[in-house]
């Protein structure tokens, strides 16, 4: 079986796109010749595209210059960086939360990428989080210890070796990226959702305003370049952030990602959609067959 639980995933991440990124490369051409992720994080469609051999070289990039140092670790020394996670790992024992917080506050003044690995993998819902200092301030999940470090070896080496010598790393804004992609190119944007994205909140450091990034989007529109977006979805009749614009003629599908655990936990069964947008550039080499508001299923193959 070739799901995405084969797939090699190092950081563990809040919002990843593991589960759903073999449904999203269903909509992408067969093979392209760059597959550009300018709002990274764990790079899951990266993965899964170099897994399924459906791109010949990569761009990783994210704003957040931590999680790019800890990518650059992964694919350039990785056996170094699976060494220093089991240190760490071990190190814990018998002072769980009094060595948690010895290194985030190590972290917070040296940044040192295996460090950000092991808080990742400790901490609360994997969620990075900042206070108005601009300092890492998520605590740890008391019921667990994070991965193991065999475990965690065996995921930094294997996606080490997808993505190692055909992988550029950057820590640019989303835009400039956007500035230098091509026609050869296929673009995958996961960009922060709108309900956590203002002034107020913490949980990411680089801030998206919705309008900058639709007047980005009507220039990738007028290059003709192709390109796909994740961005907000609905819980039943609860519908998370502005549309996009009309005028931008994408294509909206929504992946139905399951039961939302809160509405759940208030006695309500209200499924999950996350919504998928395609440009007019991809849309024209998809089947004729594919609708608009076509509602996807998880698909593991």
């Amino acid at each position: 079986m070739n799901g995405p639980y084969n797939i090699p995933h190092p950081i563990p991440y809040q919002g990843s796109k593991r589960l759903i990124a073999p449904t999203i490369l269903a909509y992408c051409p067969r093979h392209v010749q760059r597959l550009v992720e300018p709002f990274a994080g764990s790079a899951a469609l990266s993965l899964a595209s170099a897994y399924r051999k459906r791109a010949a070289s990569f761009w990783v990039n994210d704003a957040h210059r931590p999680l790019v140092a800890l990518w650059r670790e992964i694919l350039q020394r990785p056996a170094a960086l699976a060494d220093r996670y089991q240190d760490l790992w071990e190190a814990q024992k018998d002072r769980e939360r009094r060595f948690f917080d010895e290194v985030r506050a190590r972290f917070n003044r040296e940044h040192d990428p295996a460090d950000f690995l092991y808080l990742l993998a400790r901490c609360v819902k994997a969620a990075i989080r900042y206070n108005s200092s601009g300092e890492f301030n998520n605590t740890p999940d008391n019921r667990r210890l994070g991965a193991r470090p065999t475990e965690m070896a065996q995921r930094i080496l294997g996606a080490s070796e997808l993505l190692a010598d055909r992988t550029r790393l950057t820590a640019w804004d989303y835009a400039r990226v956007l500035v230098k992609c091509s026609a050869r190119d296929l673009i995958y944007m996961d960009p922060p959702y709108q309900g956590v994205c203002g002034d107020r909140d913490q949980r990411y450091a680089p801030k998206i305003r919705h309008e900058q990034f639709c007047t980005e989007l009507e220039s990738l529109n007028q290059r003709g370049l192709m390109y796909i977006i994740s961005y907000d979805g609905r819980t039943g009749d609860k519908e998370y952030g502005e549309p996009m614009p009309s005028e931008l003629d994408l294509l909206h599908l929504e992946i139905r990602v399951g039961r939302s655990t809160q509405a759940t936990l208030l006695g309500r069964k209200c499924v999950t959609f996350e919504s998928l947008y395609l440009s007019p550039a991809l849309r024209r080499r998809l089947p004729k067959s594919v609708r608009a508001g076509e509602q996807l299923e998880l698909a593991f193959g």
